[in-house]
């Protein structure tokens, strides 16, 4: 039986859209993202947000990887949860392999039938999920959450933040800014002119 969806990361609050017009909403943001490729400026592909969408910036992308956390590994399984289409799923799946995000190995071998499991890679991309779905729920009561992330040992729910690993403190508030980096651009680097990088003795 297919898990319910968390629709509150991605949809309107509470529903569903019918997976078919998805389909083509998202055909269309790939199309669009691919003509966008070529146009856009040196410091956006360098950024790393634009790398990063590279690889997860899609609907299906997203949904696919929840459900690898979640431990689905094979076609059928990721089909029945998310309603898409064959074509789709397949295109899908291809380039999370081409990408290094998923490891398609085979499980069975008459007929051959593949399972698709995260690598290294894949598996990095965990806190973003969770980062994503904590904004999801953030902006819904706490009795219209629809998942939520719990402590697997107490059962108590767990409020995600994201803080830096040296001193504990949170980087989503204004102490913290982004500059410039050792292999950034002329045009990246005036980009962050104004701001101050402190020099390591």
């Amino acid at each position: 039986m297919a898990r319910p969806r968390f629709a509150t990361l991605f949809g309107a609050r509470g529903s569903r859209e019918d997976p078919a017009n998805l389909e083509v909403n998202d055909l269309v943001l790939a199309l669009g993202v691919q003509g966008m490729a070529a146009k856009l400026r040196l410091q956006d592909r360098e950024c790393p947000l634009s790398t990063a969408l590279g690889y997860v910036g899609e609907w299906w992308t997203l949904l696919l990887l929840h459900d690898c956390f979640d431990g689905y590994s094979r076609f059928d399984q990721f089909q029945e949860n998310l309603k898409i289409s064959t074509s789709m799923l397949t295109s899908r799946l291809k380039s999370l392999v081409e990408n290094g995000l998923l490891e398609k190995k085979p499980y069975q071998s008459h007929p051959v039938r593949y399972e698709y499991t995260l690598t290294e890679l894949g598996r990095s991309l965990r806190p973003v999920i969770i980062a994503l779905a904590a904004w999801g729920n953030g902006r819904l009561d706490p009795s219209e959450r629809s998942m939520i992330l719990l402590d697997a040992t107490t059962g108590a729910e767990a409020e995600p933040v994201l803080v830096d690993a040296k001193t504990g403190r949170r980087v989503d508030g204004d102490d913290f800014v982004f500059a410039a980096g050792p292999a950034a651009s002329a045009a990246f680097r005036d980009r962050y002119a104004n701001v101050a990088v402190p020099v390591e003795s």
